[in-house]
């Protein structure tokens, strides 16, 4: 696996992601982030941006996927994000992380609740 990366964190977005009803109808702040294997050592020489992977176009896809259709799970908009990516760049690899912020536990003081996954480019082949 390649060690080169690029890196998008702590990206925010509003989602309607979760098992409990007023998860789905009042939402929630989700905070991404997205570590993506790919070599880049040809868009370092080159320094054009088609020899490598467009985070802007990563973050329109990862906004659209959060911002969009409702999940039960947090391991389901992971592993959503991670397809999308390995299946529209040349990534050898995708570590996602997606954290529900305050998630809505009864009686408890949690920060965030996140699951994080990792895969690769032959996962979905």
């Amino acid at each position: 696996m390649n060690t080169d990366k690029i890196i998008l964190s702590e990206m925010e977005f509003y989602g309607y992601h979760g098992v409990n009803p007023e998860e789905k109808v009042q939402g929630q702040k989700f905070i991404i982030d997205v570590d993506i294997n790919c070599n880049l050592s040809l868009p370092g020489q080159t320094d054009d941006l088609n020899d490598t992977v467009n985070y802007s176009n990563i973050y329109k896809l990862i906004k659209n996927i959060v911002e969009g259709p409702s999940f039960d799970l947090i391991e389901s908009v992971a592993e959503k994000i991670a397809k999308s990516i390995l299946s529209t760049t040349q990534a050898d690899a995708v570590t996602v992380t997606v954290a529900k912020m305050n998630p809505p536990i009864k009686g408890s003081q949690i920060k965030s609740a996140a699951a994080q996954i990792t895969r690769n480019s032959t996962h979905y082949s």
